[in-house]
């Protein structure tokens, strides 16, 4: 049962922590299939995708993880540019107005993640397991904080898998419990 509402009309987009912890932690690729093939389920129809410079980030090495979503493109990747005045507009509130090169750095493409939620405030979530640190400033700040500040839901892996309702019962084939 989803907890959120509004959790079906709900793109969620995940964060490269998403998919580093799950296959680190707790779904192993090899150990627990059902959750990648559920994730790909839920890519499939259009409830999860990872915009492109999470992909990106995902993709750059050569473990299994990296083969893994290079192999499933197609269901996970979000298929649109990400706006460039959003990205700017998430870092400038989000972060800070005057940021120096090491700092852009230091954020990496979480910025990129926020402004395609942004984009559709009401109808998109972000997954993340960065932790709220309120108490953080500029380039240190986490997605969760900055998602706050300008309106966007937030969720981690385990909220995200109670408001779709992921179980390891899952049966992929038939799209049943």
């Amino acid at each position: 049962m989803a907890t959120d509402p509004d959790s079906d009309s709900l793109l969620y987009l995940l964060d490269t922590n998403v998919f580093i912890d799950a296959n680190r932690d707790y779904y192993p690729i090899g150990r627990v299939p059902e959750f990648w093939e559920w994730l790909l389920y839920q890519a499939a129809r259009g409830r999860t995708k990872v915009p492109l410079e999470i992909y990106e980030e995902l993709t750059g090495g050569t473990d299994a993880l990296a083969r893994w979503v290079k192999d499933h493109r197609r269901p996970l990747l979000l298929q649109e540019p990400v706006r460039e005045d959003l990205v700017a507009e998430v870092t400038t509130r989000g972060y800070a107005t005057d940021l120096d090169d090491e700092e852009v750095e230091k954020m990496g493409r979480d910025p990129f993640l926020i402004a395609y939620a942004y984009a559709e405030r009401d109808r998109r979530c972000v997954v993340t397991n960065e932790v709220s640190r309120p108490k953080r400033v500029r380039a240190n700040r986490h997605v969760p904080d900055v998602c706050n500040g300008l309106g966007i839901r937030c969720r981690n892996t385990f909220q995200y898998l109670r408001e779709l309702n992921f179980s390891t019962q899952w049966n992929v084939r038939s799209g049943i419990l």
